[in-house]
């Protein structure tokens, strides 16, 4: 069977174009320009038994990066598994949200900002905050210690200096740590969502995507965690729900956060709630 033989099969058996030609490329080692101009490469046997293996999980609905073991964030390519979420897009502006907040630290004339990733999973915000912004000490923790060895790869592969530890969101931190900028992207899906056991997401840890409640468990206690951990003056940003911007705000108003505010996202969701730790004197 030739390149192109196989790439008709999988479009006939309903194979996204795009999906059928990425499995190609990591299957067989070829690249965009070589499906196109060597379409009557011939496959071996053993690449067309592990493409068909492939396929048939995509087709069930596998998202694809488990597939091909690599995703795309900010940039950077970062290998994943089943064990982390894959990266979305959206989470993009969280990261660039924490660029900003690290950018006027630096501009106070502090020369290292510290930064705390909770909840890292792949280690995209982790590893994506100090390739960006390298003079930030970032540290990120996740419970999961499969999540961990996922990270703590890629920020050695991509060569980013993180502190990594197992922990419950700030159980593991040093009593008196201080940071100038938080993050997370902790599970925020109500447990009653539709959508966990849809195409996609049940590959994904069930752990990382629900509190197994009405979604914003975690959010509660990284709000009502986070000022213990942040200097005056610092940052709590996080990424939500589309539909929990304002009871995300009420919740850091009630902690007594100050110029919260929700972001959208790349796609023009509200998805990024925060605020500064400036709590009345």
């Amino acid at each position: 069977m030739t390149v192109a033989e196989w790439l008709s099969t999988a479009r006939a058996q309903g194979l996204d174009s795009l999906d059928a030609r990425l499995l190609l490329q990591h299957v067989a080692g070829m690249t965009h320009v070589d499906i196109i101009c060597r379409p009557e490469i011939p496959l071996a046997a053993s690449a067309q038994a592990t493409l068909a293996q492939l396929a048939a999980r995509r087709l069930a609905g596998e998202p694809l990066a488990y597939l091909t073991e690599v995703a795309g964030f900010f940039g950077h390519c970062f290998r994943v598994s089943p064990a982390v979420l894959v990266p979305r897009p959206e989470t993009e502006a969280l990261a660039h949200l924490a660029l900003e907040k690290l950018t006027s630290c630096l501009q106070t004339g502090l020369t290292a900002p510290r930064v705390l990733d909770l909840g890292t999973g792949s280690g995209v915000l982790a590893v994506t905050l100090a390739l960006e912004c390298p003079a930030a000490a970032v540290t990120a923790v996740d419970i999961s210690p499969k999540a961990l060895a996922v990270a703590t790869a890629n920020a050695g592969t991509l060569g980013a200096t993180v502190n990594f530890l197992c922990s419950n969101w700030f159980a593991a931190l040093e009593p008196g740590a201080r940071f100038q900028v938080i993050v997370a992207n902790p599970p925020y899906i109500s447990a009653k969502d539709e959508h966990l056991a849809g195409e996609g997401l049940r590959f994904e840890p069930r752990l990382a995507l629900t509190d197994e409640g009405d979604g914003l468990t975690c959010i509660r206690e990284i709000v009502a965690g986070a000022p213990a951990f942040l200097e005056y003056g610092g940052w709590l940003l996080f990424e939500h729900g589309h539909d929990q911007g304002e009871d995300s705000r009420r919740l850091l108003l009630a902690a007594g956060f100050a110029q919260v505010s929700t972001q959208r996202d790349l796609g023009g969701q509200t998805r990024i709630s925060g605020g500064c730790w400036k709590p009345a004197q």
